[in-house]
């Protein structure tokens, strides 16, 4: 925890049925208390700001309200799950909030999904409302198919009006007692080895370790104005971006997408203290020419994961903002993230470290293969434990049982500790794709490449990018000719844009295989990385 932020007093609690965990005594009990609170003791100070509009949290709280009821009219109570498929815009804070309101689930959806992902995600999840952004009508699924009984509302644009204005008049239902804090409160999609996503399960409890660590290891405090362009959809940007500034009582102001240029403007303006992202954005900030004109003194803390920050980015960054300090943090949506940060003001970080274990989580570092820990500083898979871990996998609960253990969720990562407690990620056990910051598994696109007529191999793995870090590229075997713009457009009208390959090697032999058996993605990769390959489509 940040140095002049003592860590609350920790105990251990029985938790799921069968876990005992470190957790935190003092802390909130539901998600929505996160809202009400900042309600009770910062009611007319700001909010949220999105663009040239603002709202203090008496307004906010005045939003969720109608929402609520909205949903009420609606028949849903608590425990009900109901699908988010909107992108990052005020509305999405509102019907948020308003779902944790009735002590409902919400299932955020990512703008970028096609109507086959989102229809998995509506018929896994038993989603009974899809509150959905206009312009995503013409991608709805087809009604009935995968969730008979899901009903869809459209969440009008700002200039169009505003979500169940008809309910305006109506009084606002309370928010419903917690019946307890092992409710499932959110369900986050992220894609498993199978191909098919997988539901994380995250509890009110999980929600509210998640933001005492965050928060707390970072000091943020009311004074502190939060700007986010990460997917809301996703778990940085809900747990990180939205709910723990609502928290401490501090300002979000938000972006809808990131653009760099837009992101500084924004940033200098509005006088950001905060922001969370990927080191390919802070990459990209330093490209822009008017970096060095605007007034970013007030820019405290720069956090950011999901991959190393290059070295150089980190030198760039202390020339032109010495008042800067970066914070590396480590987590997954099974984490509700994060597990491992950077201590602030730590005087000598190890750069390479994804920081130090937050104080109610355990790692271990174990033989994949064998289930037995490995000695201190040797490498092995990481076994995290903690409050913060996932209750279950949603409606899956053979996944739940392979990927937890004893508490511990198995992570995939090739890890260490070292003696002095730093914690490292080497490499990654699973075949996940990360660019920039978006994770895409191999199985789900090289799925989705063998239903296309004729391929009869397709096997999917990352390229390295000086940008983006990893980008994703395909090998596909097929006797007739077939070109990688017909296999770009193939998948695009089936998956998210960033998990489309954007590399292509395509021909007519067997791919290599191991003795097993298996396709030898280690040789896949090393001719990845030396081929010119062909393009397809790009993003």
């Amino acid at each position: 925890m940040h140095a002049d932020h003592a860590a609350p007093l920790r105990r251990r609690e029985l938790h799921f049925g069968n876990r005992v965990v470190w957790c935190f005594g003092d802390r909130m009990r539901c998600v929505y208390s996160a809202l009400r609170g900042a309600v009770q003791q910062h009611g007319d100070r700001t909010a949220l700001v999105f663009g040239e509009g603002s709202w203090t949290y008496a307004q906010v709280e005045a939003e969720v309200g109608r929402i609520a009821a909205g949903l009420r009219l609606l028949g849903i109570t608590a425990g009900d799950r109901i699908a988010m498929w909107v992108r990052n815009r005020p509305e999405f804070v509102f019907i948020f909030f308003a779902i944790q309101r009735l002590r409902a689930v919400a299932v955020p959806v990512d703008v970028r999904l096609q109507a086959a992902e989102v229809s998995h995600v509506l018929a896994d999840s038993g989603a009974r409302v899809l509150l959905h952004d206009e312009e995503l009508a013409g991608r709805l699924p087809v009604a009935g198919v995968n969730a008979p009984h899901m009903v869809p509302v459209a969440v009008p644009e700002p200039k169009a009006g505003v979500l169940f204005a008809h309910v305006s008049d109506h009084s606002a239902p309370e928010q419903q007692a917690a019946a307890s804090e092992d409710d499932v409160a959110i369900i986050l999609y992220t894609s498993g080895t199978t191909g098919k996503p997988k539901g994380a399960a995250i509890t009110h409890f999980n929600v509210a370790h998640s933001v005492l660590h965050h928060a707390g290891n970072l000091g943020l405090t009311a004074d502190d104005r939060s700007l986010i362009a990460l997917p809301l959809s996703h778990v940085t940007g809900l747990l990180c971006g939205v709910i723990a500034p609502f928290n401490t009582g501090g300002t979000l102001i938000l972006l809808p997408n990131f653009k760099a240029a837009e992101f500084l403007r924004t940033a200098a303006a509005a006088r950001m203290t905060y922001t969370i992202m990927v080191p390919a954005m802070y990459h990209l900030c330093l490209r822009e020419a008017d970096f060095g004109a605007l007034d970013l003194s007030a820019w405290r803390l720069g956090h950011f994961g999901g991959a190393p920050m290059p070295q150089a980015t980190i030198d760039a960054l202390a020339r032109r903002l010495p008042g800067l300090q970066l914070v590396n943090g480590y987590g997954a949506t099974e984490l509700c993230s994060p597990a491992t940060m950077w201590p602030l003001g730590e005087p000598r970080v190890p750069l390479d470290s994804v920081g130090r274990v937050m104080p109610c989580a355990e790692i271990v570092v174990v033989d994949p293969e064998t289930g037995i820990e490995v000695p201190s500083q040797r490498a092995g898979e990481l076994w995290i434990r903690g409050p913060m871990v996932i209750k279950e996998y949603w409606n899956d609960p053979a996944a739940t049982a392979a990927g937890i253990v004893d508490g511990y969720w198995r992570s995939g990562d090739l890890g260490s500790i070292d003696a002095d407690g730093w914690v490292y990620v080497h490499d990654r056990l699973k075949d996940l794709i990360n660019r920039g910051g978006y994770k895409v598994y191999s199985a789900e696109v090289e799925a989705c490449l063998l239903e296309f007529p004729g391929i009869v191999e397709a096997a999917v793995v990352a390229k390295r990018d000086p940008v983006l870090g990893e980008r994703v590229h395909a090998f596909v075997s097929a006797p007739q000719p077939v070109s990688p713009c017909e296999l770009s457009a193939f998948c695009a009208e089936r998956l998210a844009d960033y998990k489309v390959p954007e590399g292509w090697t395509i021909g007519s032999d067997p791919l290599p295989r191991t003795h097993t058996g298996k396709v030898d993605k280690k040789d896949l990769r090393l001719r990845a990385a030396a081929c010119r390959p062909l393009i397809g489509a790009s993003s």
